[in-house]
């Protein structure tokens, strides 16, 4: 058995303990019970309502009162039948339907045909879901997104509402807030968690009667922004999109303390101003958003509508030791670094093998990029998307610096979370008037090749020269095999408004960008190949790009020294 498999099957068990402890705690429970120290009376009536700030198009709103639901990518006709009918739908397409987000299309239209059609389809829900409490309707996150779309756009759903559809709406309203309430106490984790700590607090400020509850769910929304979201104001699934999502739900959560005339948590307050930051960190010139464990394609509206909450108008974070992030800029030139470890197990489920990994923008183009996160609904690539080899990194023998669970079992019970991976990552920084540099390390090839991996990358002040070098290194003295013998490749991804050729024989790569800069890639006079790549993270969904790749072998070229410059 190998290093990397015990850790692997170490990982597996002790997630299997915690879901087994809170099955059982879930199965032994008298179903009279009082649920832990989160019971409720049930919601009287709503006293507020909180804006929905995510971006809206009215247009939807003709195709869902049409039958056309087009969620996660892929469009499901109901040729006049409920949409709740397609049991066959897939199950991202089904997580989208049964989270009413959205219903803020059917409110943009602001017709009284879109709130009776919006009333219809909430009713519709509500009377079929009366007595059940599984399925993908179910899952805490679906539930809880449910619970925010209801509580945000209730004026659509009660406008010219009778009695009657009040009170069911009124009644289910609390049965959400008790089954997420017993979630929690269950033991619910991850980031699953988040959204319904979010969900319960705004339960409890826009409807009167939880006036008992909303303490409690006040302590537990600090104490989970607290382990949730790190000191410099990344989230610990190191997910940028996460940031995006959170800011989406707590900005509306900050509006909803004020109307109510209440405190806002300081941690609330806290929270905001550290991801505000964060997220320019992770912002390249054109307004997308780095693309490293789990980002896709960053909506820039709304990215811009969260900034523009920002009053302080805050500097990127340059040095996110907590998030394991770095950010190097020069000119109009900058450079995004992964330069730490996986997350824990729990929340990465869509993190990737991508540390040391950088992406490079240049006066608002992209050049040097990762892969990124494909849409929804392609499973396959999402599963390419996160090996080492779809980052601008190196990876040694083909095998990615972090281990996802494979097996049946695994898969059963970690569903798709790193087992293994880099556990020391190591970065030294220094910036002066003349460049800013970087020198990381990680052990994520320890195990299986007794190896250690360093990238030193350095900008100039003036934005015009990225040095880099990437070792490979023996880890102890007992290695008389395994790095001797082993070939690697160094991987950088372009993006696809990039076009590459090889110039000086082989030597130099010419990148021409569409805003007229032009770049060279060299790397000490070793051979370079261009190989085909995909960009998951496209608009239009993935495309066909290119990579500058060195293909090496430790014995002979353990170090390799590269530069890439402007040349206009």
């Amino acid at each position: 058995m190998t290093a990397v498999s015990v850790a692997e099957r170490l990982t597996v068990a002790r997630l299997a303990w915690g879901i087994g402890l809170r099955t059982t705690r879930r199965a032994l429970a008298w179903p009279g019970r009082k649920i832990a120290d989160f019971s409720t009376r049930g919601p009287r009536a709503l006293a507020i309502a909180p804006q929905d700030i995510r971006t809206t198009d009215p247009a939807i709103a003709d195709d869902i009162y049409a039958g056309h639901f087009h969620f996660a990518g892929r469009i499901v006709d109901s040729h006049g039948t409920s949409p709740f009918d397609f049991t066959e739908a897939p199950q991202e397409w089904e997580t989208a339907l049964m989270g009413f987000a959205w219903l803020r299309h059917l409110r943009a239209a602001e017709t009284a045909l879109a709130r009776a059609n919006a009333r219809s389809l909430v009713d519709e829900w509500i009377t079929r879901q009366n007595r059940q409490t599984s399925g993908i309707a179910w899952q805490p996150q679906v539930a809880a997104r449910r619970l925010i779309s209801w509580l945000s756009h209730s004026p659509l759903l009660l406008e010219g509402a009778d009695a009657n559809f009040y009170r069911r709406f009124m009644k289910s309203i609390g049965r959400h807030v008790t089954f997420l309430s017993r979630q929690v106490a269950d033991g619910l984790g991850g980031e699953a968690k988040l959204t319904v700590v979010l969900a319960l607090m705004q339960a409890s400020l826009c409807a009167t009667g939880l006036e008992s509850s909303r303490r409690k769910f006040e302590k537990l929304l600090v104490n989970t922004l607290q382990a949730q979201v790190l000191p410099d104001g990344g989230h610990i699934s190191r997910n940028p999109q996460v940031l995006v999502d959170l800011l989406l739900d707590l900005l509306p959560l900050r509006q909803a303390f004020a109307a109510r005339g209440l405190s806002i948590p300081q941690e609330l307050i806290s929270c905001v101003d550290r991801v505000m930051p964060m997220l320019r960190m992770m912002r390249h010139g054109d307004a997308t958003l780095a693309l490293f464990n789990g980002m896709g394609v960053t909506a820039p509206d709304t990215l811009a509508t969260v900034l523009a909450y920002d009053d302080a108008r805050a500097q990127p974070v340059l040095n996110a030791h907590y998030a394991g992030y770095q950010r190097l800029e020069g000119g109009t030139t900058i450079v995004v670094c992964d330069a730490g470890a996986p997350p824990p197990p729990e929340y990465s489920s869509r993190a990737h093998a991508g540390t040391l990994s950088f992406e490079l923008s240049s006066q608002g183009q992209r050049i040097i990029v990762n892969c990124g996160a494909p849409s929804q609904m392609r499973g396959a690539m999402r599963e390419a998307a996160r090996l080492t080899a779809a980052h601008s990194t190196l990876i040694l023998a083909d095998t990615s610096s972090c281990r996802f669970a494979t097996s049946s079992l695994a898969r059963a019970i970690c569903d798709t979370f790193i087992v293994a991976g880099p556990s020391q990552v190591e970065t030294r920084r220094n910036d002066d008037e003349l460049a800013s540099e970087i020198d990381v390390s990680h052990d994520g090839y320890s195990a299986a090749f007794r190896a250690l991996h360093r990238r030193r990358l350095t900008l100039a002040a003036d934005g015009w020269r990225l040095e880099g070098a990437d070792t490979l290194s023996r880890i102890g003295k007992n290695n008389a095999q395994g790095l001797d013998s082993v070939d690697y490749a160094l991987r950088f991804h372009l993006h696809p408004q990039v076009r590459a050729g090889l110039i000086e024989n082989g030597q130099g790569v010419l990148l021409a960008l569409p805003t007229g800069e032009a770049w060279i890639f060299h790397a000490s006079g070793l051979p370079l190949a261009l190989e085909e790549s995909v960009f998951f993270a496209g608009f239009d969904g993935p495309r066909a790009t290119t990579q500058i790749v060195i293909h090496g072998n430790a014995a002979t070229q353990s170090e390799v020294p590269w530069v890439l410059s402007r040349s206009q």
